[in-house]
């Protein structure tokens, strides 16, 4: 599963140096996929082949937001999420619309920075 921000969040942004993928963004900010990544371009729900570069809708404009795609739950880099580590506030939880497994996860990681 990936990790989520809850509204509770109050905007500190410790989470967000932390994420080795760089998922997490801050709220009203545009997201991108090649950001933090290996990923020049991605196919997206309906075939559309987008850049990494190119800038994404903002998923919240309140508060700091995990872009789940994106999430990986640190797997492969740390023994925990470390978002969820460094949040003084606790509202980096588990997200249960995104349930995954550790080989999921890893495979999602491998895809993230293109490794064999």
């Amino acid at each position: 599963m990936a990790i989520m921000i809850t509204d509770e969040c109050i905007n500190c942004g410790a989470c967000e140096p932390e994420c080795p993928n760089t998922a997490i963004y801050e709220g009203g900010a545009e997201w991108t996929w090649g950001g933090g990544t290996a990923l020049t371009e991605v196919e997206i729900d309906g075939g559309e082949v987008v850049p990494g570069d190119a800038p994404q809708t903002p998923i919240s404009d309140e508060f700091y937001y995990i872009v789940s795609d994106k999430c990986t739950e640190c797997m492969g880099f740390h023994e925990e999420p470390q978002c969820a580590a460094v949040c003084p506030v606790d509202c980096c939880v588990d997200d249960p619309d995104y349930r995954e497994t550790e080989e999921e996860l890893l495979a999602k990681k491998s895809w993230l920075h293109q490794e064999a």
